[in-house]
């Protein structure tokens, strides 16, 4: 996803580098020991060396910064290039425009110099992370995919969500990927399970919401009705697949993450795992047929609870509710997953294959018809003015 130049890197801030075009001009001052940048419509502070290392230190980074840090980015460089917020807030219906608008805005009356030092060391910091936590390379035979790990050995084909920088949020990248990596390991008869966890803390976050965010009013149904194809495709290859998926949750679980957990053969969690689905939260509403299989798994009143007001539940609640299978202690959970996968891909292959089919044929028709239903709802929820200024708000808390 990332790409060189600020333009197509930072699409979400490309009206803030790229159309300034800014003039520099040097000023002589009374004890001469600054120098003024100026634009067509203000005087630029104090440390401007430093301000532009940092603009081109952003350029150079390898991946790109989570919406909510672009927020801040943009606010930051616009109240150091141009002071106080003083321009009208955008329209309804333009969700990026809201929220940068929002990000400026909130900045208040700090002083450029301070919008400076602050733009700067969040730079500083957005490096230095990069450096430290860069994921790991991926090794090993086989096609890589976007976002993920993957590791086939011993009849495991193993998926690994890999951005835990970014909480493993999925992007629409990484949805295809999955899909066409649960594919590869339905037809490959050298595997007889799947695996699916996440790097790092966390399970996964759901959905990446910058798939939402660089969108401008005229292509929100665009991007709503490609997003009902993707999702779509995503969900069918859960409910399509012929062998046997287990999923490791190793930490906290949100959204897509948690749904598709239903359409999963075994669920094993860390005590640390958390699940949550807030939907009605971000105007939104169920998918990957969690209105169909978490009432029948759970209960129609305790299924609610999660799918309707976003109840956040831990692990051992989740084993109560029959969504997961066994709950082990963080410290021993690697061990004990690793052992029972282990045995389970001794399992004559032919044998959990066949059983696997006959267990979800009964019920394949009717998934795939709850699953295009659903999608056909979240393409109508997407377009809502709900779900747009939830979406905003979310990006407005974080910045």
């Amino acid at each position: 996803m990332a790409a060189s130049g600020i333009v197509p890197k930072f699409k979400l801030l490309q009206n803030c580098f790229t159309a300034n075009n800014l003039r520099f001009r040097l000023f002589n001052l009374e004890n001469k020991s600054r120098l003024i940048h100026t634009t067509s419509s203000c005087l630029r502070p104090a440390h401007d060396k430093d301000f532009e290392k940092a603009k081109e230190r952003l350029n150079k980074l390898k991946e790109e910064p989570g919406n909510d840090v672009k927020l801040k980015i943009y606010g930051l460089f616009k109240q150091a290039t141009q002071g106080k917020c003083n321009v009208p807030k955008p329209g309804m219906m333009d969700l990026v425009g809201k929220a940068k608008w929002s990000a400026w805005n909130e900045l208040g009356s700090m002083s450029q110099d301070d919008a400076q030092k602050a733009y700067i060391n969040l730079v500083d910091q957005l490096a230095k992370d990069e450096g430290s936590e860069a994921v790991e390379e991926v090794k090993g035979p086989g096609v890589q995919y976007e976002g993920l790990k993957i590791t086939r050995e011993n009849k495991i084909f193993h998926i690994q969500l890999n951005r835990p920088k970014k909480k493993n949020a999925i992007t629409w990248q990484m949805y295809k990927d999955i899909g066409l990596a649960l594919k590869e390991a339905a037809k490959d008869d050298a595997y007889s399970i799947a695996v699916i966890t996440g790097a790092g803390d966390f399970y996964c976050s759901g959905n990446d919401l910058s798939n939402f965010a660089n969108v401008t009013p005229d292509k929100i149904a665009e991007m709503a009705n490609k997003g009902k194809e993707v999702l779509l495709e995503f969900v069918d290859a859960f409910i399509e697949f012929p062998k046997p998926i287990i999923a490791l949750v190793n930490g906290p679980a949100v959204g897509i993450s948690v749904t598709t957990l239903a359409l999963c053969d075994v669920v094993y969690a860390t005590d640390l795992a958390t699940f949550h689905t807030p939907f009605s939260q971000l105007g939104q509403s169920p998918e990957a047929c969690s209105s169909y299989t978490f009432p029948k798994i759970m209960g129609y009143a305790k299924a609610s609870e999660l799918l309707l007001f976003n109840k956040k539940i831990t692990a051992y609640e989740a084993k109560e509710r029959n969504l997961i299978a066994d709950v082990f202690p963080n410290d021993v959970f690697l061990k004990e997953t690793t052992s029972r996968i282990q045995e389970f891909a001794k399992c004559a292959p032919q044998s959990i294959r066949l059983s696997k089919v006959l267990n979800r044929s009964s019920e394949l028709q009717l998934l795939k018809k709850v699953n295009k239903e659903e999608c056909e709802l979240l393409e109508e929820r997407w377009q809502s003015k709900e779900c747009t200024d939830a979406i905003l708000a979310f990006f407005t808390r974080k910045s």
